[in-house]
C-alpha cells in the first residue's frame, strides 16, 4: 500500500499540476436508463474543494481487471491511462461523497465501459476540478440547453441559480424515461425533448430555441452538447441575437463520429 499512499507526493514532484487522486467507488447505479451515477468516497477526498458542482474534471480509467497497485504505479510512472473529461455533479463535504454521472454507452468507450461495470471498491484516477462554468447570476433571464453529455453541467447550473431566477431549460434526451429531478428555480420552464438516436444529427434544440418568444433584458446561457448542434446555436446567439460572448457559455462536449481525443484535437485546430 506504500505505492498508493505516495502517489500524490510522487506525482506532484514531476509536475506543477496538482497530483491525481485515486478515488474509490462507494456505490453505482442507473439513475435513468441511459445515465449511470457513480458515488466516490474515502480519505482521498480530503481537501476536495466545495462549490465546484458544474466544474469539469479528468478521469483516468484503469484497464479491465487491472490491479489497483499497478494502476497507481501507472499514474506516477506511465504509460498514462485513458483520460476522459467529465463534470462534478455534486460533492457532499460532510460525508465526503462525490457524484459523477456517466452517459451509458455499454462497453463503447473506456469511461462508459468502466461505469457500466462499476462496483463498490473499484477505482479510477481523478484530476481537477475546475471552477463552475457559470458563477455570476445577474441576468434578467437564463437559457439552458443540453444533451445527455451536458446534463450534469446544466443541472448543476440550474441548482446554483438564485431561487427567483427565470428562464428556459431545454434537455434533449435519448428516452422519455431519461428525465431527471432537478432542483431548478420555479421560474425556469423545463422542456424535455426526445432524440432516440443521438448518433444522428439533430436540430431539435435549435428549432426550439429559434421558436422561443425571446424576452426583453439581458440573458445568460449555459449550453453544451454535440459540436454540430453547438456550432449552429453559437452562430444564432452571437450573430443573430448579438449576445456578448461573456454572457454565453456554449461549448461542444463531443462530436458524432469522433472519440474525445479526436474531438479535442479538432477543437484546438479550430481555435
Amino acid at each position: 500500500m506504500a505505492e498508493l499512499n505516495s502517489i500524490r507526493p510522487a506525482a506532484r514532484a514531476r509536475t506543477d499540476r496538482p497530483a491525481p487522486r485515486l478515488l474509490t467507488v462507494k456505490r453505482a447505479w442507473h439513475l435513468t436508463p441511459n445515465m449511470i451515477r457513480v458515488t466516490f468516497s474515502g480519505p482521498e477526498l480530503d481537501g476536495f474543494p466545495e462549490g465546484r458542482e458544474g466544474g469539469n474534471c479528468k478521469l483516468m480509467l484503469p484497464e479491465p481487471n487491472e490491479a489497483q497497485q499497478d494502476f497507481a504505479a501507472r499514474l506516477i510512472q506511465g504509460p498514462p491511462p485513458a483520460r476522459r473529461t467529465y463534470t462534478v455533479r455534486s460533492y457532499r463535504a460532510d460525508v465526503q461523497e462525490l457524484d459523477i454521472d456517466f452517459v451509458a454507452h455499454g462497453d463503447n468507450g473506456p469511461a462508459s465501459r468502466w461505469a457500466s461495470h462499476a462496483q463498490p471498491g473499484d477505482f479510477l484516477g481523478f484530476a481537477g476540478p475546475s471552477t463552475p462554468k457559470v458563477t455570476d447570476f445577474d441576468a434578467d433571464w437564463y437559457l439552458i440547453a443540453a444533451d445527455p453529455s451536458a446534463l450534469p453541467v446544466a443541472a448543476a447550473t440550474l441548482e446554483a441559480m438564485p431561487r427567483d431566477a427565470t428562464g428556459v431549460a431545454i434537455f434533449e434526451m435519448t428516452s422519455e424515461k431519461d428525465r431527471q429531478q432537478i432542483d431548478a428555480p420555479d421560474g425556469i420552464a423545463m422542456h424535455w425533448l426526445v432524440n432516440p438516436d443521438p448518433a444522428t444529427p439533430s436540430t431539435r434544440q435549435e428549432d426550439f430555441i429559434r421558436a422561443l418568444d425571446w424576452p426583453e433584458g439581458r440573458v445568460q446561457t449555459c449550453i453544451a452538447g454535440e459540436s454540430g448542434v453547438i456550432r449552429a446555436l453559437r452562430a444564432f446567439l452571437h450573430q443573430e441575437k448579438s449576445l456578448p460572448r461573456a454572457d454565453t457559455y456554449i461549448s461542444g462536449y463531443w462530436k458524432i463520429g469522433l472519440v474525445e481525443d479526436e474531438h479535442q484535437a479538432m477543437k484546438r485546430a479550430e481555435a
